[in-house]
């Protein structure tokens, strides 16, 4: 009884631990790397603004696009579309 409650103590903080890592690790790379590409042209009434990738991620040639209702959809930079749609729209800030 005595290792009963030591040890589920160190369980739970272990947990509660590993659940506000996992939270800050998962925020950055989220917002700054692409994981899934939409290939289908967006329309250009959504797009708020366009951001690049952080230098650290894995894949390159891409741009995180801002749409409307706060919605993000990662594009391949140099598809033609996404090139008419860079002369029209502005970078987030």
């Amino acid at each position: 009884m005595k290792l009963i409650i030591p040890a589920l103590v160190c369980l739970l903080l272990a947990g509660m631990w590993l659940q506000d890592v996992h939270a800050k690790s998962m925020h950055v790379p989220s917002s700054n790397c692409c994981y899934m590409t939409v290939k289908r042209k967006i329309s250009p009434k959504r797009i708020r603004c366009y951001k690049h990738i952080s230098s650290t991620c894995s894949h390159e040639n891409r741009l995180i696009l801002k749409l409307t209702g706060g919605l993000e959809a990662c594009v391949f930079q140099k598809d033609s579309w996404v090139q008419a749609y860079l002369k029209r729209i502005n970078p987030c800030l």
